[in-house]
C-alpha cells in the first residue's frame, strides 16, 4: 500500500520549545496543532524510510488533513511535461539544451522541419518550438502561427544582434502569434521603417554575439518554463506575467532578462466600398 509522504518542496520545521511548524513549498510557516499526537510521530509518519505499520486515530486523522491540503502525497511527482510531445526545429545551439531541458521534464522530443509544421496542426497536447540565431525572415513563422487556432502550441525565439527574444507561448485562438508580435514592435518603435527594413535583410552581415553554452542554457531554461506554464494550464505561483501575454528580451552580453507585457493584435474590418454615385 502507498503511504503518503511529505510533498516535494514542504517540509517540517522543529521549533525549539514550541510546536512544530510546516513549511510549503510556496515557502509560507504554518503551525500544525497535533493535538495529543507526539509530534515525532507525525515527523517520522511522513518522512520516508518507516515501517507500514497501522497509525493511531488521531494521527491519521493529522495525515488526512495534509493530504487534503495537499501537503502530503501517496505518489511520486510526476515530471509537468509528462504526456506531452515537443516538436522542435532551428539552431542547434539553442534545440540541443531545449531538447535535454524538455526531456528531463517529462515531455517526448522530436526534431521536426519547416516542412513537418503544417501537419502538427490540431494535435492537442503538442508544442512547435522554433529557435533561430538570427532575424525572422519574411513568412517564415506564417504557417506556423496557424496552429494555435487549431490547438497545437506555438513558442519560438530569434536573435537581432545583442539581443534573444523570447515569444509569447500561443496555444488557442486569439493568443498572441508572431505576426502579433511585429505589429506591436513596429508600431512601438520610433525607427520603425528601418526596423522593418532590417527585419526583411536590408542590412550588414551578422556580428553576433552568438548565444553562449551559458546564455543558450538559459534560453533553454526561459522556454522549458514556458512549456511548463502551458502544460500547467495556468501562471506559476508569483509570476509577473503569464507565457501567453509575455515577451522577453534577453541580453547576450550580460544575461540581463526583461519582460514586457504584450496583447494580440483585433482583426480590422475591411474599409466599406465606396458609395456608388447615382446617375441622371
Amino acid at each position: 500500500m502507498n503511504r503518503s509522504r511529505l510533498a516535494p518542496g514542504a517540509g517540517i520545521v522543529t521549533v525549539p520549545g514550541g510546536l512544530p511548524v510546516l513549511r510549503t513549498a510556496e515557502g509560507e510557516f504554518l503551525r500544525i496543532d497535533t493535538g495529543g499526537t507526539d509530534p515525532r510521530e507525525l515527523v517520522a509518519r511522513l518522512t520516508p524510510g518507516e515501517g507500514a505499520h497501522p497509525d493511531p486515530a488521531e494521527l491519521r486523522h493529522l495525515v488526512a488533513a495534509f493530504e487534503e491540503a495537499g501537503h502530503a502525497v501517496t505518489e511520486p511527482r510526476r515530471p509537468p511535461l509528462t504526456g506531452r510531445t515537443v516538436h522542435l526545429l532551428g539552431d542547434p545551439l539553442l534545440t540541443e539544451p531545449l531538447s535535454r531541458f524538455a526531456a528531463a521534464e517529462g515531455a517526448e522530443v522530436h526534431p521536426a522541419t519547416a516542412d513537418d509544421v503544417a501537419g502538427l496542426a490540431g494535435r492537442r497536447d503538442t508544442a512547435v518550438v522554433w529557435c533561430l540565431d538570427s532575424p525572422v525572415p519574411d513568412g517564415l513563422w506564417d504557417t506556423a502561427d496557424r496552429l494555435p487556432a487549431r490547438r497545437t502550441a506555438w513558442l519560438r525565439c530569434h536573435r537581432e544582434g545583442a539581443h534573444t527574444w523570447i515569444e509569447p507561448l500561443a496555444s488557442a485562438p486569439g493568443d498572441v502569434t508572431a505576426a502579433h508580435v511585429r505589429r506591436r514592435r513596429l508600431a512601438a518603435a520610433a525607427a520603425h521603417r528601418e526596423l522593418a527594413a532590417y527585419w526583411a535583410g536590408h542590412r550588414t552581415p551578422d556580428t553576433g554575439p552568438h548565444p553562449t553554452e551559458p546564455s543558450a542554457a538559459l534560453i533553454a531554461a526561459l522556454l522549458t518554463a514556458d512549456l511548463i506554464a502551458w502544460a500547467n494550464g495556468s501562471p506559476p505561483r508569483g509570476a509577473a506575467l503569464p507565457a501567453r501575454r509575455r515577451l522577453r528580451r534577453i541580453d547576450l552580453r550580460d544575461l540581463t532578462v526583461t519582460e514586457h507585457p504584450v496583447l494580440p493584435v483585433p482583426e480590422v474590418a475591411p474599409l466599406p466600398a465606396p458609395a456608388a454615385r447615382a446617375t441622371a
